[in-house]
């Protein structure tokens, strides 16, 4: 059985240690692969509230403003490990975004960092998962760690 070459790989880093872990094996990973790389932070606003639009807007700024950030210190790292990768800020439902960029980036592994108390862990319960792996149509690696 032949293995899918892995020509552009997405991080995703949300900054938390799992995070952390999930870029550095997943960095080591693009440089072996020497895959085209893509970093993205995702900001979950799922859930704001249809209240005042102002505060909302308000809200989404802050959002962005920390996805920014936090792609920011992604990319310094991989930048630090030897690797030039390609940002992506977004705000929104995790696995709307995710698998949204991954489908118009076609990449072909997607990798993300697991805790059960870590970012992803708010989505990555009941059947998001399941919605995951449901609207991509390449690999995805998680880095699950206690």
């Amino acid at each position: 059985m032949d293995m899918a070459p892995f020509d552009r790989v997405l991080l995703c880093y949300d900054a938390t240690p799992e995070g952390r872990l999930a870029l550095r094996r997943g960095a080591l990973l693009a440089q072996q692969l020497g895959a085209e790389t893509h970093v993205l932070s995702v900001s979950d606003s799922t859930y704001l509230s249809n209240g005042f639009d102002v505060l909302s807007s308000v809200k989404y700024e802050i959002d962005e403003e920390a996805s920014r950030e936090t792609l920011k210190e992604g990319i310094e790292r991989l930048k630090a490990w030897g690797l030039n990768a390609t940002g992506h800020a977004l705000v929104g439902n995790a696995v709307d975004q995710i698998s949204r960029l991954a489908n118009s980036l076609k990449v072909d592994l997607i990798v993300i960092g697991h805790h059960q108390r870590g970012f992803f862990a708010r989505w990555w319960t009941g059947e998001n998962h399941a919605l995951l792996l449901e609207r991509v149509s390449c690999g995805v690696l998680f880095e699950v760690s206690d």
